[in-house]
């Protein structure tokens, strides 16, 4: 059995502990309230653009957008979309795992593989891998810091004009996507090229009838890639919140773990202590029947 030195040492450490993992929570908490209210208000217009997106670019042939270019896929970017900390639970580790197992499925189909690392766990994760993408922006680590549309749109747009030139065939988002303080969904989301409307049970696509103004010209320079570039804002505005739920649940977990631990060394202690203390009465009985004899 541990001393009751050690086991004191073990209960102040384990309580340090625990008002690190309470403090965290509640800071993960408040910033948990501001990124929800930014996806919350964000998705459903991003959602509905997205259709939109969709039905106006299957009006469109090949030649009119460029983003939407069915060509034979000989090379891939897959984007890593995670944090820039730790301590979030599976939040970095499952996006990791999944991207890795497409970028084998895709090896094994013959075709050349690069991940953009969006968030600094991402970069240290791919920096010396093989699929480590390059001529694309790097330091992307400081997209958290004040997160925004507009320092998110250079991204889109160094991606977009590597898949328009022809250097990829293909981009898909890997990201948390934020359900609810406690549940985050890993998704899965082919950016590029732009995905057709889906098709109903009955095998007829859902498409809708659009008028365009003012031109298709200007629909294609201007409001397509706009489009993309707020899918791509949603994705990181998602996998934001997402974090921050993951890490919140964490730490309340972490923090009940000590507690946990706390009254289990409590116990200890206290039987510890009990058994010093019988110990010392033994012995002095000991000695007063040893001075009687």
């Amino acid at each position: 059995m541990a001393s009751l030195k050690e086991v004191r040492n073990r209960i102040v450490s384990v309580n340090s502990t625990k008002q690190i993992t309470a403090a965290m929570k509640m800071v993960s908490a408040a910033k948990l309230r501001r990124a929800q209210d930014a996806i919350i208000r964000m998705r459903p217009y991003a959602e509905k653009l997205g259709t939109l997106l969709s039905n106006v670019s299957s009006s469109l042939d090949g030649s009119e957008n460029r983003y939407a270019s069915n060509r034979e896929v000989k090379n891939v970017l897959l984007v890593a979309i995670v944090s820039n900390r730790g301590l979030a639970g599976i939040f970095n580790t499952q996006v990791f795992r999944r991207v890795n197992k497409a970028a084998k499925e895709a090896e094994a189909r013959g075709e050349t593989v690069h991940v953009l690392s969006v968030g600094k766990k991402a970069a240290d994760h791919y920096r010396r891998s093989n699929w480590h993408a390059q001529g694309l922006p790097e330091n992307l680590a400081s997209l958290y810091d004040g997160l925004s549309f507009d320092k998110v749109a250079p991204v889109a747009e160094a991606i977009m004009a590597k898949y328009a030139s022809g250097e990829y065939d293909r981009v898909v988002l890997f990201y948390n996507r934020f359900k609810n303080a406690a549940t985050q969904v890993l998704t899965e989301e082919q950016f590029l090229p732009i995905v057709p409307p889906r098709a109903t049970d009955e095998g007829k696509t859902v498409q809708s009838d659009h008028i365009m103004e003012p031109d298709r010209a200007t629909i294609v320079e201007e409001i397509i890639p706009k489009s993309l570039k707020i899918q791509l804002y949603k994705a990181v505005l998602d996998s934001h919140a997402a974090e921050h739920g993951a890490r919140m649940t964490a730490m309340h977990k972490a923090t009940d773990n000590a507690d946990s631990l706390l009254k289990d060394l409590r116990l200890s202690y206290n039987k510890a202590r009990q058994a010093a203390i019988t110990g010392e009465i033994l012995e002095i009985v000991g000695g007063a029947e040893a001075l009687k004899g």
